[in-house]
């Protein structure tokens, strides 16, 4: 071995030593400043009963700090130096390391998790901020075994053999987030879910990833985990542990539990079609006219139920039942832009929101002719279209379907599209008795009830007056 290894070998060591020193003084300095940091919050809540924040250093700085609620904190840490031997080159296992966190890096991103900071060869990243999203523990899991696979696969290409080995703890509880930078956003997070991430970590076993019973609750439909025990965490007592095996058997492409086939992605579509329900309600609740007494947020999310119910009784796929429900979500979405033809501008706001949720062209395809499936008269070509139409229609099989008839009635006659009540019975009754479910399901669930509605319209239509 050359002098210059030999050097280069001595100052890794030198340095490695350094690092552990100035990681326990960082860890000592974190915990005084969570504690300072408390104590300085609990004297703003005091000084603000005496006196109203005057001046706008004070109102952005508040806006700057937001608690999230669930948050999913990876902490991860790099193993290795300690097996740097004589034999092995120095400026290669430092690329390996920079290489190693490169991908790291591109993980986190494809995950949509935000990495909060790097020091040397430990990494701390949180999912569920600054976008709250219900999928965060499940995406923070993959991204931690990804990372295992991706530290696996560069060391099985080199020469130098396993040096690195990585140790991962997981929590998901909530988190408050101070946000700063100005072009880009940096973020730091403090909290109970932090020290406990930290903590699991620091108790792990390389090369395996422990999560906290918090975090197992939320992906267990997800990945096989094995139960190891309690672990005490200071002022929480002892709290449940586990280590993640790996990506379910069934939901995995390969034996190593590492890669999600297609069940898994629509089983977390189906997951992540809760933030987008969210989303796309919420945008309804506030720019749909108020006009709109039938067509509102309670009749989405009816259709959204029905169409699941439905679904399942006819036995379609877990991928067709998310494929029913979103297009339900998005059937009546397009009264936004316009009353008529909203069908068609329904589907233009499909288009422009499924993308950002990893739904195919494919998919997307197939959701907005299901969409137009609800144009009236209905005329659907296959089994998710009759599924559709049922469920968009189903009231009139309804025992509430004369007071949920007459919010139709009073949201056409705003719009002068319609005339008397009575012409509107009329018309109510020639649909309903011309109408047919589709779907077995649907005839045995509403058909019956069906031909009641018809004999009660019948009593509500006044005859005409005669001519004298």
């Amino acid at each position: 071995m050359s002098e210059s290894n030999e050097e280069l070998v001595k100052r890794i060591a030198k340095l490695v030593k350094q690092n552990k020193e100035l990681k326990e003084e960082i860890t000592r300095l974190n915990n005084l400043y969570l504690k300072l940091q408390d104590e300085n919050d609990n004297l703003k809540k005091i000084l603000s009963k005496f006196q109203q924040p005057t001046n706008l250093a004070s109102e952005i700085e508040d806006q700057k700090t937001m608690r999230f609620q669930m948050a999913t904190v990876l902490f991860a840490n790099i193993h290795g130096f300690s097996r740097i031997s004589d034999q092995i080159n120095s400026q290669k296992v430092i690329d390996q390391l920079d290489s190693i966190m490169f991908h790291f890096d591109n993980i986190v991103q494809k995950y949509k998790i935000e990495k909060i900071k790097t020091i040397g060869d430990t990494l701390m990243c949180a999912g569920g901020i600054p976008q709250k999203n219900i999928t965060n523990p499940v995406e923070v899991v993959l991204s931690a075994l990804e990372m295992i696979q991706i530290v696996d696969e560069i060391q099985h290409q080199s020469e130098n053999g396993k040096i690195w080995e990585i140790k991962m703890g997981i929590h998901t509880g909530p988190v408050t987030v101070n946000m700063g930078g100005n072009k880009k956003n940096t973020f730091e997070i403090k909290g109970d879910t932090v020290n406990i991430a930290t903590r699991l970590e620091s108790s792990g076993v390389p090369g395996n990833i422990i999560i906290s019973a918090n975090t197992y609750e939320l992906v267990k439909e997800f990945f096989t985990c094995e139960y190891m025990g309690k672990m005490p965490i200071k002022y929480h007592g002892d709290i449940d542990i586990y280590l993640v095996k790996g990506i379910k058997p069934e939901l995995s492409v390969n034996e190593q539990g590492r890669i999600p086939n297609e069940l898994f992605r629509t089983r977390f579509g189906l997951l992540q079609f809760n933030d987008l329900q969210e989303i796309i309600l919420d945008r309804l609740e506030k720019e749909l006219p108020p006009y709109l007494y039938y067509h509102n947020v309670k009749h989405t999310v009816d259709v959204i139920t029905e169409v699941e119910l439905i679904g399942w009784g006819e036995g379609v796929s877990d991928e067709e039942i998310l494929l029913l429900k979103t297009a339900a979500l998005f059937h009546d979405s397009g009264h936004i832009i316009s009353y008529d033809n909203h069908e068609y501008f329904g589907t233009v706001l499909a288009r422009e929101y499924l993308p950002k949720f990893n739904y195919t062209n494919e998919q997307i395809e197939i959701i907005c002719e299901l969409i137009m499936a609800t144009k009236l008269p209905p005329k659907p070509k296959n089994l998710l279209e009759k599924i559709m139409c049922d469920a968009d229609l189903d009231y009139l099989g309804r025992s509430d379907f004369i007071p949920v008839s007459n919010t139709l009635y009073r949201e056409l006659k705003e719009q002068n599209k319609i005339g008397s009540l009575n012409d509107w019975n009329k018309l109510q009754l020639k649909f309903i008795s011309g109408h047919q479910y589709f779907t077995q399901t649907a005839l045995s669930l509403r058909e019956v009830n069906k031909q009641k509605q018809i004999e009660r319209i019948i009593q509500l239509i006044e005859p005409e007056p005669k001519n004298l």
